[in-house]
């Protein structure tokens, strides 16, 4: 069945970076948002952070879309629908803007690939760079929350993934050109939580680095109540991973006392994380939240 739909295969991603060593990651919060909304913006969440260039995600009441500088530059169109153009994902590729984003064409979640030279004006592909899986599989109803990152010449692509019961669960891809992936075999990498967890009613948006010798995740958990917080997941091999019990990133101010989601991360030389991230103050799993977006750090400690 699944060779008849899609590509698949085993992989792994290459051997992580830095010196193996037990760590434990301290979150520094900040106190108030990097980016609000305005201007008629309803929420503004999904930040992607690119050769210097804030990508991020805008709901103006009737639909997403990609905003950098506080324009528009990247709506829905044509086999896209027109909800969303915007969670999505963006790396500086040969000279080149890469970004895979979530459209809902024709009625199922799935997602697209653009390119761009200075991030306003987009060359669109004109189907799905990632599709659904077949009949019966974890992702069949649809694919959502893009994280690229490169690695050993290769690309890796974390998504959502949502089933026919519309559990909401986190897989990988590969690609060497953007457009054309293969899934992971084994997908998909991690389960929801146990019930009475924070992360029991579904995952997604997974953000990607390594260092200390493993390969790190953060990821949004949602709750039975729909109050949205940020787990750890660690991986000696990018595609087996074990969740990092007690750690959980969560609201500390009013602007985000219900959401916290989103994450993009940066790793920096002397081993801290830049994490971007999305907040809310309204406890639901999409949109009118007051979305803002935070800037926030992950210290390593022993």
């Amino acid at each position: 069945m699944l060779a008849g739909c899609g590509r698949y295969a085993d992989f792994t991603l290459p051997a992580p970076s830095g010196q193996p060593r037990e760590v434990h990651w301290r979150w520094v919060p900040p106190k108030d948002p990097l980016l609000r909304p305005s201007g008629g913006e309803v929420d503004v969440l999904n930040p992607s952070m690119a050769n210097g260039k804030l990508f991020y995600s805008v709901f103006d009441g009737k639909t997403w879309y990609t905003a950098l500088d506080g324009k528009r530059v990247l709506t829905p169109k044509g086999w896209e629908g027109g909800y969303i153009a915007a969670n999505g994902s963006v790396i500086f590729h040969g000279g080149q803007y890469w970004h895979w984003y979530h459209v809902l064409g024709p009625d199922i979640p799935k997602i697209a690939f653009a390119r761009s030279k200075d991030g306003q004006e987009w060359d669109r592909d004109t189907s799905p760079a990632l599709d659904v899986g077949p009949r019966g599989s974890w992702d069949e109803r649809g694919v959502a929350d893009p994280y690229v990152i490169e690695a050993g010449g290769s690309l890796y692509l974390y998504y959502l993934g949502q089933d026919r019961a519309r559990q909401q669960r986190l897989g990988v891809a590969t690609s060497t050109d953007g457009h054309t992936w293969t899934k992971l075999r084994s997908n998909p990498i991690l389960e929801v939580g146990e019930p009475g967890s924070f992360d029991e009613n579904g995952l997604g948006e997974p953000a990607i680095w390594t260092s200390y010798g493993s390969w790190w995740m953060l990821y949004t958990g949602r709750a039975h109540d729909e109050v949205r917080r940020i787990g750890l997941a660690r991986s000696s091999d990018g595609v087996r991973w074990q969740k990092v019990k007690g750690f959980i990133i969560q609201g500390d101010q009013p602007w985000n006392a219900k959401v916290v989601c989103d994450p993009h991360v940066e790793p920096l030389p002397d081993g801290r994380v830049k994490v971007w991230f999305g907040g809310g103050d309204v406890a639901h799993p999409a949109e009118r939240i007051h979305g803002q977006i935070g800037l926030g750090e992950l210290i390593p400690e022993p």
